[in-house]
């Protein structure tokens, strides 16, 4: 990667006593792995499913496992380890870069299910990244009864973000399945970082530091409109106004635990077609039916526990602020809104979260990037300080991170075989044990659940829950009969 590369390899480089070449981690990238601890390891994952091809032969997966191992170049930032001096992080390239350490190629327990699968996802996502090599792992995994494959890349988010590995990932498959075939593998294609992107969790810190280098650039004259929204956002919440949300006023329950080393996967399909009709009935959009359905999900399961807070849940919520559908801006930050886990009916949730999101949305729209990073990272503060001072009694920060990123619109192939779900695993924090990551897609949408094991007991029941939720709007919306 050449020096001034969008990324998470900075600009200052220099050189070590042999002569290769140090690249300076960024502060937010440094951050991450300071952050890292036993209990929470920092990368990022994604479960690819995909079919084969109608004439593959029995042995196709063994077949392809073959054919990766003989690709052994590896580039930015595949080949690069960390290297520390001085106590700072920098990516120096690994001159033995070892193949065989980071693609696994493994076989399911029969019978092959999704469940044993989900399970040993579970397994490998909770095991640290080993620092003395790049930082990643693929895992090839055959054996599900139903003939599919599927592929686990797991990566750390100092090396690359939610959006550059959807981005990296998209480079290596076609919509040609011939020309799929020919397609180069991930570590010999590449990722690059947004240069300033999204958190995957509000960390106050980092969105602070994020939006005072932006707002640096512009200058003191675009603070200002920030300062006075964020006045008017306050001031109406004080006024009693139920669509706005606040950091800080989230109420505790199980998902605010202290979590563990082991991490629970769980992973589900949703059809776009019935979940768009939802949203076009109800005057809302995808994102807004997705968040629905997290909603009644999650009031379903707390209940189940007996732990429903009177008050709502609040998610943190990335949203997009760009103009068109691309996959390529970066104008993406935290807002925060609450999923109406205190109302039973499903409509009236659908529309106290539809109309939370527009108030959002409403004033963000008409803010530079670096102006709603500021007023996003403004929002946090006062929650972030009541944490810090203990002064938030029954409340906390938030309750969950709720993230919806934009997949392929298309069919699409990775050597040879369709592309049929494309489930994200996030990173997860003392205090935020549960995360929700769902990728939208043509024909499904696809939900990535990752949970402390420990902390947030049998979340696989979200599962079932979420699939009761888009039924019941379903049914209240489209009049069809329970």
């Amino acid at each position: 990667m050449k020096p001034g590369d969008p990324g998470g390899w900075d600009a200052r480089e220099q050189k070590n006593t042999r002569g290769t070449r140090l690249s300076k981690l960024s502060l937010v990238d440094d951050t991450f792995l300071r952050l890292e601890s036993r209990r929470q390891p920092l990368h990022i994952g994604m479960l690819m499913l995909f079919e084969p091809p109608a004439d593959a032969p029995p042995d196709f997966a063994a077949k392809l496992a073959e054919k990766l191992r003989q690709s052994t170049l590896a580039v930015p930032p595949f080949n690069q380890r960390l290297e520390r001096r001085r106590g700072m992080h920098y990516w120096v390239e690994d001159d033995d870069f070892d193949l065989a350490h980071h693609f696994v190629h493994m076989s399911l327990p029969k019978p092959g299910r999704i469940r044993e699968l989900l399970s040993v996802v579970s397994r490998v996502h909770s095991v640290h990244l080993d620092r003395a090599y790049p930082l990643w792992r693929l895992y090839l995994i055959e054996g599900l009864e139903d003939g599919r494959i599927a592929v686990y890349l797991k990566i750390h988010h100092s090396v690359v973000d939610g959006v550059g590995g959807i981005r990296m990932l998209m480079a290596s498959m076609s919509k040609n399945m011939a020309e799929s075939v020919l397609m180069r593998p991930p570590w010999e294609i590449g990722a690059t970082k947004q240069k300033m992107q999204a958190m995957p969790v509000p960390v106050p810190m980092v969105e602070s530091f994020n939006a005072l280098k932006l707002m640096a650039r512009e200058g003191l004259n675009s603070a200002m409109p920030v300062i006075r929204r964020v006045r008017e956002t306050l001031r109406e919440h004080r006024k009693g106004n139920s669509d706005i949300a606040l950091a800080g006023e989230a109420p505790r329950c199980v998902l605010n635990s202290k979590v563990s080393a082991t991490r629970r996967f769980a992973a589900q399909q949703y059809s776009t077609a019935r979940m768009r009709a939802v949203g076009k009935a109800a005057g809302g959009t995808l994102n807004d039916v997705v968040l629905a359905m997290c909603g009644g999900a999650l009031r379903r399961y707390l209940i189940s526990l007996n732990q429903l807070p009177e008050k709502p849940l609040i998610a943190g919520v990335p949203i997009s602020i760009r103009r068109d559908d691309t996959m390529s801006g970066n104008e993406v930050a935290f807002t925060i809104a609450h999923l109406a886990t205190n109302l039973e009916d499903p409509v009236e949730r659908l529309q106290a979260i539809k109309r939370c999101m527009d108030k959002n949305k409403e004033r963000l729209l008409d803010f530079s990037p670096a102006q709603v990073m500021a007023y996003a990272a403004m929002m946090l503060m006062p929650g972030a300080l009541g944490m810090l001072l203990d002064r938030s009694g029954s409340s906390t920060l938030g309750s969950v991170v709720v993230s919806h990123v934009p997949g392929p619109r298309e069919d699409i192939y990775w050597q040879g075989a369709r592309l049929a779900g494309l489930y994200p695993a996030s990173l997860l924090f003392d205090g935020l044990a549960l995360n929700i990551t769902v990728i939208s897609r043509h024909d499904y949408v696809d939900f990535g659940v990752i949970a402390c094991r420990k902390s947030v007991p049998q979340v696989q029941r979200l599962l079932d829950y979420l699939e009761d939720e888009l039924v019941a709007l379903e049914n209240a919306v489209l009049g069809r009969n329970p």
